[in-house]
């Protein structure tokens, strides 16, 4: 019987018939030659050493030796003194190219929601990572529970108690992996308790829409005046959620006034409701004082949600989300099920980051970096889009512009992308159907001159749109 070693190298494949008439180092060749020549093995790619493919599939090393130095002549493998042997170019196969980069985008995007990503403070980040590697104990690299380590929860809850204006307890805050599953886990634990509807603000990210439609529940749109919600819609409504964006309105940008705040919370309280605050963009205010959160006026009915991903860096992927006393449990048992907590280094990280002062220190050296970009962005349109009228300036990171009368924003979408610049509209987050013609333009990620270029491209796409718009630029700018 054919007795065949299977024992795989390196996913080479190697398997060796011991009781055949063929020498072992043969067949390792004409295996390792085979996988060269149909592209299995790329150009390259690194083999191991001979010692170590002699031991894994049970030969001398002599053999591997013998085999890889006939590949060699042969012009199938390179090798150095002191390197890895490699497998070289040959005959019909092309080297492995660079994979062009995936979704490399136009040439200049307005897209929103953006940080600078080359502002992340590594250093003080890294002095934070080494001092928890450390220090930490060995108990919190083991399994967690859903709310989170306790480190990170106590400085969150002291953080946003001193700087949005919130009554967070740290039995209350959960770390969650962002704003997004925060969402998730909230509208998950109600439509178990029998929510049938969630209002929404109109217009709105898809997020939650998404979300509802995942656990069956009805979404109901909320229209958005310049200061936010109408009280009068969510009285209609007959939700069990409302989700709102109070302190920077997403995307028009508005703040939601103490009376109409106030009505929210006798509407929550009344009907047995609860409210998602969503603190987008809070933390950066340009030419207003700072507004605090819902969550301070109405513990018992908001839940407030955070992240690190408009005020550090996305790819961090935490957040918190601070929940009435009486879902905490709920809610932290849903985040064990769904990844059995955030990762513990990040969270330690993150807790000294901020007791050390590090993110208060990072927002004070950022808000004018944003604060410039902005008023470069105001400048230049108002100098070649005079007909473009912004709204929601004085904090975040986009403003909205409305089109004059006449221009519809898909076309001039069209045509900015035919001058090389990306740009969203506001139409795709309505729900209620059309409504006024408008444009999202974020510039949190590009440079002062970038966006000027970014405008002028823009101008010149609209311009190439023909009379429509030097008619309605007209009417705009009167």
């Amino acid at each position: 019987m054919s007795m065949v070693n299977s024992t795989l190298a390196h996913d080479l494949l190697v398997e060796l018939d011991r009781t055949g008439a063929t020498p072992l180092h043969r067949q390792i060749e004409t295996v390792l030659r085979d996988g060269i020549r149909t592209g299995r093995l790329r150009h390259g790619a690194s083999l191991p050493s001979s010692r170590r493919l002699a031991t894994e599939i049970g030969v001398s090393r002599g053999v591997v030796v013998e085999a890889y130095n006939q590949l060699l002549a042969e012009g199938y493998l390179t090798s150095t003194p002191g390197s890895y042997t490699r497998v070289a170019a040959v005959p019909g196969q092309a080297a492995a190219a660079t994979p062009p980069p995936q979704g490399a985008g136009p040439y200049i995007d307005f897209g929103y929601g953006r940080i600078d990503p080359a502002s992340f403070p590594r250093a003080a980040w890294l002095r934070s990572l080494r001092r928890v590697l450390t220090d930490a104990p060995h108990s919190r690299l083991n399994y967690l529970d859903g709310y989170g380590l306790p480190e990170l929860r106590t400085a969150v809850a002291d953080y946003l108690n001193r700087v949005r204006g919130t009554s967070a307890d740290p039995s209350q805050v959960l770390i969650t992996s962002g704003y997004g599953q925060a969402a998730a886990l909230v509208i998950s634990v109600l439509a178990g308790r029998g929510a049938r509807r969630i209002a929404v603000e109109d217009p709105s990210t898809d997020d939650i829409r998404l979300l509802a439609g995942l656990h069956g529940l009805d979404v109901v749109p909320l229209p958005v005046t310049g200061e936010g919600i109408e009280p009068a819609a969510l009285e209609r409504a007959d939700a069990d959620l409302v989700v709102l964006t109070p302190s920077h309105q997403w995307p028009l940008g508005g703040v939601l006034p103490a009376r109409t705040r106030t009505e929210v919370v006798r509407w929550a309280r009344a009907r047995g409701a609860l409210v998602l605050e969503d603190d987008y963009d809070a933390e950066y205010r340009y030419d207003r004082a700072p507004i605090g959160a819902m969550q301070g006026l109405a513990a018992d009915v908001v839940l407030y949600a955070g992240s690190l991903s408009k005020i550090l860096a996305p790819g961090l992927r935490l957040g918190w989300l601070v929940v009435p006393a009486h879902l905490a449990a709920a809610v932290a048992e849903a985040k064990l099920l769904a990844d059995r907590g955030s990762p513990a280094i990040e969270q330690l990280a993150l807790a000294d980051f901020l007791v050390r002062g590090e993110l208060d220190r990072h927002l004070r050296r950022m808000r004018p970096v944003y604060r410039r970009r902005r008023d470069v962005l105001l400048a230049r349109l108002a100098e070649s889009l005079p007909g473009f009228r912004p709204t929601g300036v004085a904090a975040g990171l986009h403003l909205v512009v409305w089109l004059p009368d006449g221009m519809g924003e898909d076309d001039v979408v069209a045509a900015a992308a035919d001058h090389g610049v990306r740009v969203a509209g506001v139409g795709p987050y309505r729900l209620a159907g059309p409504g006024r013609q408008g444009l999202i333009l974020g510039y949190g990620d590009l440079t002062e001159g970038r966006i000027a270029e970014g405008v002028e491209a823009l101008a010149a796409a609209v311009r190439g749109l023909g009379g429509t718009y030097a008619e309605a630029d007209d009417r705009g700018a009167a």
